[in-house]
């Protein structure tokens, strides 16, 4: 709208001019960002967008739709508001994400002529001049679009129309060029006939890990995240990632993490370049043997945790957190990385298994302060015979202002069959402004 009618609603309204230069900085920061966490084949999207080709890499996040809500709460987080679309073609999904009020949608396969029919014109990615003609011959939506005959638009408007459509509708490939930077490592090999043959791929995928590797010890850097791109002959590109969870230079150990995956490269007609790409990198200084002529022998699990985590697996370490709060005492850390100073104190006893969410229950207990008879928990009665407790854990003021005043009364109690339950009562049973005093099962003792 005209910024004096929106001076006009919005009283004091701060006006900043837009910096379009900063924007297409910003833009392709987030970019590179995007392609070191979720998809080897990232790039710019017009001036407000990032695709990616996912093919592949969805499984590494555990699915399409855990990737999907994933990229927005992580887009969330640093305080951007996104929205995600995933289709079977860069056109479909570049509609579907302008086009949406919510967060996150998945077109099914096979379904993007029903998503993107009802879409408006300008979602087809045409020069303005040529959506302003479309209105003006009455000309609304895709769908009203794509089922006009073709010669006739061919002949005012020229071919962009048919190529949009075709490409949207996946009739033409639209390969999608990576985001690349002068900081990137990069080896490449093309070919003058194409290959297809797996020991072929193989041959050649160990060579460009030679020259990568060399590339990358000129300076002083270890490779983290690596990304084999294959062009193929009719235009397509296919992608496989392979990664460390230390930085390394090892040729046979990289070259063996790539080999594992190659199965999985579909060569079609056949593949005409190889490209072989360090997007995470990170210094790594040459170790120096020690002349001693006993050595320590230092058992390293990084192989190990290379080999599931390129299987889709999450591998992670445990790590203690200087909070009294449970679900907030742990953290996930990297499986390599160094040792935490922080550990756990243990003046009370602490169940093995601490359950994702506390899960409520019913109790029948004495309030304030003593412990529960019964306790209902998944539809189970379960008779206590024992308890200790309770164990007063308070709120953390400094992380929330409505903890101010929480207060948590924990109890261990056992049932008539063995098991053990740490639960607690949200509250000190006495000042509603403590707590619900609802109970809730936070964890199981072995």
């Amino acid at each position: 709208m005209p910024a004096a009618k929106a001076q006009a609603l919005f009283r004091g309204l701060m006006m900043v001019d837009a910096d379009a230069m900063a924007d297409a900085a910003a833009l392709e920061r987030i970019t590179l960002w995007a392609l070191t966490v979720y998809s080897p084949i990232v790039a710019v999207d017009g001036i407000d967008g990032i695709v990616m080709d996912t093919e592949g890499a969805d499984h590494l996040q555990g699915g399409e739709l855990p990737m999907v809500t994933k990229i927005a709460n992580q887009f969330l987080a640093r305080k951007l508001t996104a929205r995600v679309a995933v289709a079977d073609t860069w056109g479909a999904a570049h509609a579907c994400a302008r086009a949406i009020t919510w967060e996150t949608v998945i077109v099914p396969v096979g379904q993007t002529v029903r998503a993107v029919e009802r879409l408006p014109i300008s979602l087809l990615r045409l020069p303005c001049d040529i959506v302003g003609d479309l209105r003006t011959l009455g000309f609304q939506s895709i769908g009203e679009l794509a089922n006009t005959p073709r010669a006739p638009l061919n002949l005012r408007f020229g071919p962009e129309i048919g190529r949009r459509l075709d490409q949207m509708f996946g009739r033409v490939c639209e390969p999608i060029e990576p985001i690349r930077t002068a900081e990137l490592v990069e080896v490449t090999r093309a070919f003058a006939e194409p290959i297809g043959a797996a020991e072929t791929i193989n041959k050649y995928v160990g060579r460009l890990v030679v020259q990568l590797i060399e590339e990358l010890q000129k300076r002083g850097l270890g490779v983290r995240r690596a990304d084999l791109i294959v062009d193929k002959v009719d235009g397509t590109r296919q992608a496989i990632r392979a990664g460390t969870v230390k930085p390394a230079r090892d040729v046979a150990w990289l070259t063996k993490l790539f080999r594992d995956r190659t199965e999985k490269i579909e060569p079609g007609f056949g593949i005409e370049k190889l490209t072989l790409v360090a997007v995470m990198v990170e210094p790594l200084e040459d170790l120096q043997k020690s002349s001693s002529l006993v050595e320590e022998e230092v058992t390293d699990v990084s192989p190990l945790i290379d080999v599931y985590g390129n299987r889709g697996h999450r591998v992670y370490r445990l790590a203690p957190v200087a909070s009294d709060v449970p679900e907030r005492s742990v953290q996930r850390i990297s499986a390599a990385a160094d040792p935490v100073g922080v550990s756990w104190v243990h003046h009370w006893r602490r169940p093995v298994r601490l359950l994702a969410r506390p899960e409520l229950i019913d109790v029948i207990a004495l309030l304030p302060d003593h412990p529960p008879v019964s306790v209902t928990w998944r539809g189970k009665r379960r008779k206590v015979k024992r308890a200790d407790g309770p164990e007063r854990i308070f709120g953390e003021w400094w992380q929330r202002d409505s903890e101010m005043e929480a207060v948590r009364d924990y109890f261990v109690i056992e049932d008539e069959s063995g098991e053990r339950l740490w639960i607690f009562r949200s509250g000190d049973g006495v000042d509603p402004e403590t707590g619900s005093h609802r109970w809730f099962c936070q964890g199981i003792f072995a």
